[in-house]
């Protein structure tokens, strides 16, 4: 079988179900695992600005456009003879559309099956793995690899207190304007010990103002970009910094303020999901054994 991912956290998948061999042709966010960096890369972002309001900005004007906000390379991809094509539904900024795919293997003969994820829950990470393993013919080891990470998931428990109202807690995916993640990330929060009311888990991802967070007092914050790198997040972090109501926040004031690496946390919904649990369990128990050592963040001072 040959496969085309053309979303990170399905590449990210699709190693950990015994398929990494198949991957014929990627993304070129497909970063993870270094060996999926081997297959071509097929799409480009369109998008050239580079502080966080231009991009939102850019990213809004050519969504009202309907412009795709990815170059693919059709020729390229249809020259890989692909049997599978992963791709996503839950983001059309995150990666190239399902739309954009379907019409460039449309003309193709045998076309090829397109395996679109959307996950909204931890949950459904783990059965994206089985629904991999299923299409590529190693369920297997696609259900070992389901069956780890959710052991990773109930080990984390054994150190929180349901019965404690723990930190509130919010995850940033974007500074201007502010946006809170959503999805997956508040019922990480909630399995971490911590608690937020501003996005319902298994809802999108939604823009915030200042006066919720702190209306919210919130004590401990988490800064992680989507699709950037903790090498890149400086911009993010000083679009914060020179606010007037970032001095306001609890968080701010002791300390509480990390910076993750939104490629290889929050952002991607694959299996380095179970070790950003196991680090931000780490971060609101204050038990940083439990916080894996690859994992990449830094404290955020005051200023």
């Amino acid at each position: 079988m040959r496969v085309v991912s053309l979303v990170p956290s399905a590449t990210e998948l699709l190693f950990a179900a015994g398929g990494g061999d198949l991957l014929v042709g990627r993304s070129h966010d497909c970063d993870w695992p270094a060996k999926a960096q081997r297959a071509p890369s097929l799409t480009q972002p369109r998008t050239t600005a580079s502080t966080p309001g231009d991009i939102d900005s850019d990213v809004r004007e050519k969504m009202a456009q309907n412009d795709s906000l990815y170059v693919l390379d059709t020729a390229g991809l249809l020259s890989l003879q692909p049997d599978l094509i992963l791709t996503q539904d839950t983001c059309n900024v995150c990666s190239i559309d399902r739309q954009s795919i379907e019409t460039a293997i449309a003309q193709h003969e045998p076309v090829p099956t397109v395996l679109s994820l959307n996950p909204h829950s931890f949950e459904d990470v783990l059965d994206d793995v089985l629904r991999i393993g299923e299409a590529i013919g190693r369920a297997d080891a696609a259900r070992q690899a389901m069956v780890n990470l959710r052991a990773v998931w109930w080990d984390t428990q054994d150190v929180v207190n349901p019965y404690l109202d723990g930190p509130a807690t919010v995850v940033l995916e974007w500074s201007d304007p502010l946006w809170a993640a959503g999805h997956w990330t508040p019922g990480m929060i909630t399995a971490a010990g911590g608690h937020q009311d501003l996005v319902q888990a298994g809802t999108p991802s939604r823009i915030v103002n200042p006066e919720e967070l702190l209306a919210l007092q919130v004590e401990r914050l988490i800064i992680a970009p989507c699709g950037v790198g903790i090498d890149h997040a400086a911009p993010h972090v000083e679009a914060l910094q020179c606010t007037s109501w970032w001095p306001l926040l609890p968080a701010v004031c002791e300390g509480n303020v990390a910076l993750v690496d939104g490629t290889a946390s929050f952002s991607r919904p694959g299996p380095r999901l179970a070790q950003c649990l196991q680090w931000l369990t780490g971060w609101l128990q204050d038990q940083p054994d439990l916080m894996p050592p690859a994992f990449r963040w830094a404290q955020v001072s005051s200023k």
